[in-house]
């Protein structure tokens, strides 16, 4: 994968580019319905007891907290989407199938970025400044 400002990849609908919100975001080639599942994720879980040794690396920005206090690196797209307040999409975990999901809650045209509230609703905090 190409790491220049023009790199773009694709898959399943989806395409990874260059964004205006991050370096970089991932966004529809196709339109999803609201309430479509636009992505499911497999994901990597990271035991508690090595979550810390995560925190101290570039993969602390991207990962989803999992249940027990671990972390999960969502594969696919699923750890690229951004950020925003009025998102395109929503995440939810499965635990037990060991997945994310990233549903519609709009209808999204083709070429638009899809993205999605880090709070999960206010659940969690952002990390970052807005």
């Amino acid at each position: 994968m190409s790491t220049s400002a023009s790199m773009s990849e694709t898959m399943g609908g989806l395409e990874m580019r260059s964004s205006d919100i991050h370096s970089r975001g991932v966004f529809a080639t196709r339109a999803f319905r609201a309430g479509e599942v636009v992505e499911r994720c497999p994901v990597l879980v990271v035991p508690a007891a090595e979550r810390g040794l995560l925190d101290r690396t570039h993969l602390f920005n991207y990962y989803f907290n999992w249940a027990g206090e671990a972390a999960a690196i969502a594969l696919g797209w699923g750890s690229l989407y951004n950020h925003a307040a009025s998102p395109l999409a929503r995440y939810r975990k499965d635990f037990d199938a060991g997945v994310v999901e990233f549903v519609a809650v709009e209808d999204i045209a083709a070429g638009r970025e899809i993205t999605v509230d880090y709070t999960d609703g206010g659940k969690n905090e952002l990390w970052f400044p807005v």
